[in-house]
């Protein structure tokens, strides 16, 4: 699991750092041209899809880092045997929530069939919005493949979020 996770990892690096330099390229080019007295049609709608892809995907890289807004404090504080119970269940409830996302957003996908963006008419609309399910279920993905550490470390007392977090011994 750990090497599907770099491997992952690796992808999701590379993938967002494409995106935020072709994001900073259309901000320029969309700078220099509007200084030039020729705004471009299409800056807004394309910038706007390229911040999601970063958000999503980079949600999903969060995840497998364990990076994302958690609560792995609360958890340290709870006796181990409801310790166990809420890890557990903050997990399923995570998934669950980003399964409903990853299908709700195959539902968008479906109905958002035939459309294309208005200023680039041979931009698919499905293919900018094809973010949710796969980001969705990316993220899915990115926490089951950390679990397993973020279990194990969980229940021995150490904060991922807060490494400076350390579970007193008993005296």
């Amino acid at each position: 699991m750990r090497q599907a996770a770099r491997a992952l990892a690796f992808l999701l690096e590379w993938f967002l750092i494409i995106q935020m330099f072709a994001l900073s390229i259309v901000v320029i080019y969309a700078v220099i041209s509007r200084k030039m007295g020729a705004s471009l049609s299409w800056y807004d709608e394309i910038a706007a899809i390229q911040l999601a892809w970063i958000t999503y995907y980079g949600a999903a890289l969060a995840a497998l880092r364990r990076r994302h807004i958690g609560f792995d404090g609360v958890l340290l504080a709870l006796p181990i045997p409801i310790r166990r119970v809420m890890v557990i269940l903050s997990e399923a409830l995570v998934i669950g929530f980003f399964a409903l996302l990853t299908w709700s957003g195959w539902e968008v996908l479906q109905v958002l069939e035939g459309m294309s963006l208005i200023s680039l008419t041979w931009v698919p609309v499905q293919l900018t919005q094809s973010v949710i399910p796969i980001g969705g279920a990316l993220f899915i993905i990115c926490s089951l493949l950390s679990f397993p550490d973020y279990y194990k470390l969980t229940m021995a007392g150490h904060s991922f979020e807060h490494p400076e977090i350390v579970e007193e011994e008993p005296a």
